[in-house]
């Protein structure tokens, strides 16, 4: 979802009607952590459109699938892993590819380096040494 769809927030009862729950419902997936809406100064919760797109999912999971609340804690907590690792891993190949550009630039440096008036032998090039006679 946006950035802006998640600066939206809804107060209890048109979340609860967006998500097609009752509010005592949102308000116990909120004590069981399924949920976590943010707070108003005055300690009223306030849904996000991300918040709402959960509790449709908790809904589909418990209806649809048949998982148990403890179940869908654990599939969200599992979800939430596999994102913060993704996004650990998004992190580790964009220092991969920072390395991969240093290296190069080192190795242009140290072929810049190199002295022209050398020859490289080819490798069907053959040299014979043969001391002097004396």
């Amino acid at each position: 979802m946006a950035e802006s769809e998640d600066l939206k927030v809804f107060v209890i009862s048109v979340a609860a009607g967006l998500a097609g729950m009752h509010p005592q419902t949102l308000r116990q997936y909120d004590r069981l952590g399924l949920v976590q809406p943010g707070r108003a100064t005055g300690g009223g919760r306030r849904y996000s459109a991300r918040d709402v797109a959960r509790l449709r999912e908790i809904a589909r999971l418990s209806h649809d699938e048949g998982v148990n609340l403890a179940g869908i804690k654990r599939i969200i907590e599992l979800e939430s892993h596999v994102e913060a690792l993704q996004e650990r891993v998004s992190e580790l190949l964009a220092e991969v590819d920072e390395a991969h550009r240093q290296i190069a630039v080192v190795e242009a440096a140290v072929h810049a380096s190199y002295r022209r008036d050398l020859v490289p032998l080819t490798p069907s090039a053959l040299v014979v040494w043969r001391p002097s006679g004396r």
